[in-house]
């Protein structure tokens, strides 16, 4: 573990056990970089984390303010597995293996992140449900291209996708086409995520593509909308000058 990954996991741990509450101020840069023994640098790559997990705001002129993060914050513009993100969020996790099955891939839900050119090719369907502290909060539909990945084992789906692709199969993944959309939950979401009629879900629709830019992962994750926020962040494009 790297010193700014302990002072993130310090603090974290420091916040969800009460020793700071909403409203108050975390130590400053300086004091946690006498406290720590490391650079700036490293205390304001602790800090990033901790904003970008949602547990702080950083205020101008004050410094770190603890915030409400009962949601789990996930982080839109980066492709993370949900091991990593849990492990990184320090949250109790379990994975319920649901369904292991050879299918077709569904073309309707993926056409609005194509040209609609996704055919039905066979592929592995696996449907698991996530529980975190205790709870169940996202449904997760993946269909793995078969001519790139033609098995996963049952040991692989019920951990980690993204450590089978790489560290074993030895993929290169380098980025993901999302949409996220507000929909109605359906009988099935009702029946996994513990909902009732009228309630919403968050759906996160995703295209994953290889470095040879391969598409080869198709995800519907169904999130309780209760249970998340998403975390970006925008930049300003300046314009460009034009000449005359």
């Amino acid at each position: 573990m790297g010193k700014f990954e302990r002072i993130y996991h310090d603090l974290a741990r420091d916040i969800d056990e009460g020793k700071y509450g909403v409203g108050d101020l975390l130590p400053s840069e300086k004091k946690l970089t006498e406290k720590y023994n490391v650079s700036r640098e490293t205390a304001r790559k602790a800090l990033a984390i901790l904003t970008d997990r949602g547990y702080i705001q950083r205020i101008m002129g004050k410094g770190s303010l603890v915030i409400d993060h009962k949601r789990y914050s996930i982080p839109v513009s980066s492709l993370v597995s949900y091991k990593e993100f849990a492990e990184s969020a320090s949250r109790d996790t379990q994975t319920e293996l649901v369904e292991l099955e050879d299918a077709l891939l569904p073309h309707v839900p993926f056409q609005a992140l194509t040209d609609g050119s996704v055919e039905q090719v066979p592929v592995t369907h696996i449907m698991r449900v996530r529980h975190m502290d205790g709870a169940p909060a996202i449904i997760d539909h993946d269909y793995i291209i078969k001519s790139v990945v033609a098995e996963i084992p049952r040991e692989v789906a019920e951990d980690s996708l993204y450590h089978y692709f790489e560290g074993e199969l030895g993929l290169s993944i380098v980025s993901s086409a999302k949409q996220i959309t507000i929909e109605q939950a359906t009988p099935n979401d009702a029946k996994y995520l513990n909902l009732h009629a009228g309630e919403y879900v968050a759906v996160t629709t995703s295209i994953t593509v290889l470095e040879d830019g391969t598409a080869f992962q198709y995800t519907i994750s169904r999130h309780r909308a209760d249970k998340f926020r998403y975390l970006d962040f925008a930049h300003r494009r300046q314009e460009i000058p034009v000449s005359e």
